[in-house]
């Protein structure tokens, strides 16, 4: 009643049942009367009925008779008996089983459920993307051949540029974009003996900007050249290798590839750092620009197992590496576990000649060889836990498997 009473006093204005408007309402001169009151009488005399008018026939339609379609079933395979069901289920069961013996590949990423920044369920498709890309962004073997350069002089300006590099205090990415970059760039576009420095400098700068947060700044590129060329020429060069490369400069690093394959084969910091020298070794030399980085990171760190935990295992197999092949790399899948095979992609038949390589430049830095001992120093120090002082990089199994690179050189 209350709430009848406040909707009465508030809205005076009500629809009536069948009457009229309450309480003498005005009319709505515009809209009309939007009661449900009758305004006139509905006048009916001179309304003539409406005559119904019979349709005329109209002719039958006759539908086509559609074709029936018998379709043949096929009848569901007999069950097997009980007894010849088990063996079968038991037969997949032993092919599983002895699968899982000969090959125990297991998932490295399955303990990085809760780490999203690892990006777990999309890490695999991202490493075959990239290993995918390298292919795309490749270096050609003795790109050189008819310039004006050699690789005597790019080894000159790499070790340089690891020395700017430790000067600058600058990323370890940084230093592997400069020299992926300055290979393809010389690649297209052969340059002069007095730009070579030019471009080493202008391929850091670019790296620098792609992977640092804090960026030297273009006058002490030029600075640190000793004033061969100025701030003008570096961002003029710059334009160039930009252009060449069309901004392609995503090129998958050797460092990516490392750090995959050392989770995959579970190698500690000493193992992984050897690898990292071993990789660092591989800038300097000309011979080794068209393996792809995922290559040169398996290759690493399989010689890395092999210098540090193979040396137990020489004289139980044979007694010198340079006997033949097969033996050796009865050596090498002793420590390549199917785990670390399988995220790599490699098998020892394809990392051999690699290690050759690497192996190469190990004993020319050791002995003498080669004048650029700037990666021997760098890894020399305390910091990088002094792995290129090892003894065991100066051991028989390193020598021999470099002795058929040296014997040509």
């Amino acid at each position: 009643m209350e709430m009848n009473a406040l909707r009465n006093a508030n809205n005076p204005v009500f629809i009536g049942g069948k009457g009229g408007p309450v309480n003498g309402a005005a009319r709505r001169p515009v809209f009309g009367e939007l009661s449900n009151f009758t305004h006139k009488p509905v006048q009916t005399k001179n309304v003539k009925p409406v005559l119904s008018v019979k349709p005329t026939a109209q002719p039958a339609v006759v539908q086509p008779r559609r074709a029936q379609v018998q379709l043949e079933i096929p009848q569901a395979a007999p069950a097997l008996p009980p007894a010849q069901a088990d063996v079968s289920m038991k037969e997949e069961e032993l092919c599983q089983a002895f699968s899982n013996t000969l090959f125990p590949v297991e998932d490295i990423d399955e303990g990085d459920a809760d780490m999203p920044q690892l990006c777990p369920e999309y890490v695999k498709d991202i490493y075959a993307y990239l290993q995918s890309l390298e292919s795309k962004q490749s270096v050609r073997p003795r790109y050189m051949r008819g310039y004006d350069i050699n690789g005597r002089m790019r080894a000159l300006l790499v070790d340089w540029l690891i020395q700017v590099h430790s000067r600058f205090q600058l990323l370890q990415e940084t230093l592997y974009m400069t020299v992926a970059i300055l290979d393809r760039f010389l690649q297209v576009q052969p340059v002069t003996r007095k730009k070579l420095q030019l471009v080493g400098v202008t391929a850091m700068l670019i790296a620098c900007k792609y992977e640092e947060m804090y960026v030297p700044m273009v006058g002490d590129f030029a600075y640190i050249a000793d004033g061969a060329f100025t701030k003008a020429q570096i961002r003029e060069m710059e334009m160039l290798i930009l252009s060449e490369l069309n901004f392609e400069l995503g090129r998958p690093l050797p460092l990516h590839f490392l750090r995959r394959a050392s989770k995959a084969g579970n190698a500690d910091a000493e193992k992984h750092t050897l690898a990292k020298y071993f990789l660092e070794l591989m800038l300097l030399d000309y011979d080794m620009v068209h393996f792809n980085p995922s290559e040169t990171a398996a290759a690493a760190l399989c010689l890395s197992q092999l210098v540090l935990d193979g040396q137990k295992w020489v004289s139980f197999f044979f007694v010198s590496l340079s006997d033949p092949i097969p033996q050796f790399l009865i050596l090498v899948f002793v420590f390549k576990s199917p785990t670390q095979q399988h995220y790599s992609t490699y098998d020892e038949t394809h990392l051999k000649p690699i290690m050759q390589h690497i192996a190469k430049n190990v004993v020319m830095v050791n002995e003498g060889l080669s004048k650029h001992v700037t990666v021997r120093k760098k890894y020399s120090s305390s910091r990088l836990m002094k792995i290129s002082l090892l003894p065991q990089l100066k051991s028989s199994l390193v020598k021999d498997l470099a002795a058929p690179l040296l014997s040509r050189s």
